[in-house]
């Protein structure tokens, strides 16, 4: 896309899952990419997954929270995709402040300083389906109540409200995507805190059964992390995008029994076993899910190209691969 060619960009959580490809990508287009993380051990983090392009990109470890390292950072950028957060909802539940402060607080001080020192820079949030708690209806859109089951539901849902508000009062240009469960290669898989998916693959390729919840029949819809990139890239180069807020989604939503059964016919042997829901699982569970991205279609000619089958076929050979960078034990034959 030409409007990143040269373009001056900062990614926070941009050692992070999405954040990492988001600068692979940026930097293949000529941009300069600055990324900031805090590299807090259970917030997905890795050096590693900027490998490709590391003598491209800037790093810089500093938590979104240090009000004095984001003016710093954002005051000369053209363009900034706000990924950072803390992503686990149980420990959101187990210790809420650390969640509190970086979804909501840290989201506000960094649109305080877009507003006192680059207020033209072009802002794109990550935001989340899971302030919309248990359906009502599906699939879901964007005029679904919004009833988040959990802390962090609450408040990734005030680090929107304040991307929404800083537009509507300040003009400063933003634009929330609300993701739904994303996957592929640079996730985190040390264990459930980013997405279920990571730890599935770990228990696969290390000869583990693949532990899934209550009878599997939860519905959920996936989109490839290349796919949410582009989805990224077009919120932030397209002017109609300005003030929006768009669902992702998928056409082909799946439960979760259906989705074990995939990965252990791709992975060609391994297995799924059904076990109880725990009960701090149970309560902030929103049973079946899937949204309706027919308003990011429309405005952006957006849709995801990316089929469950080929991402999950292509995150399985990355991980076998590059097993060593994201867990410590020796993968089984």
């Amino acid at each position: 896309m030409a409007p990143f060619r040269r373009a001056r960009v900062l990614i926070t959580g941009g050692l992070g899952f999405i954040g990492s490809t988001l600068a692979i990508r940026l930097v293949h287009q000529g941009a300069d990419v600055t990324v900031v993380d805090s590299m807090i051990p259970e917030y997905g983090g890795n050096l590693w997954n900027i490998e490709a392009v590391r003598d491209h990109v800037r790093v810089n470890i500093a938590d979104v929270r240090d009000e004095h390292a984001m003016k710093y950072l954002i005051r000369d950028r053209d363009y900034l995709f706000n990924l950072a957060g803390q992503t686990s909802h149980l420990d959101s539940m187990d210790n809420p402040f650390p969640d509190l402060e970086i979804n909501a607080r840290a989201q506000l001080s960094i649109l305080e300083c877009c507003k006192r020192y680059n207020g033209d820079i072009r802002v794109v949030f990550a935001g989340t389906r899971q302030i919309y708690g248990k359906p009502h209806y599906l699939p879901v859109d964007e005029q679904h109540p919004l009833q988040p089951v959990d802390v962090n539901g609450i408040n990734k849902l005030a680090g929107e409200m304040y991307h929404r508000l800083y537009h509507q009062v300040h003009g400063i240009r933003t634009t929330v995507l609300r993701l739904t469960n994303t996957y592929g290669p640079r996730m985190r898989v040390v264990d459930a805190r980013q997405t279920f998916l990571g730890i599935w693959i770990r228990q696969l390729l290390d000869g583990s059964p693949i532990t899934v919840y209550g009878e599997g029949r939860q519905i959920r819809d996936f989109n490839y992390v290349e796919d949410v990139v582009d989805a990224l890239l077009l919120a932030a180069s397209a002017p109609q995008a300005v003030g929006e807020i768009f669902n992702l989604g998928d056409d082909h939503p799946v439960s979760l029994m259906d989705t074990a059964e995939l990965l252990v016919r791709l992975h060609r042997h391994g297995r799924y076993q059904m076990v109880p829901f725990p009960a701090e699982r149970k309560q902030i569970d929103i049973g079946d899910y899937y949204g309706d991205y027919r308003k990011i279609a429309v405005c952006l000619k957006w849709k995801p190209s990316t089929s469950l089958s080929d991402g999950l076929r292509q995150t399985l050979e990355f991980y076998a691969k590059h097993y060593q960078h994201y867990w410590p034990l020796a993968v089984a034959a």
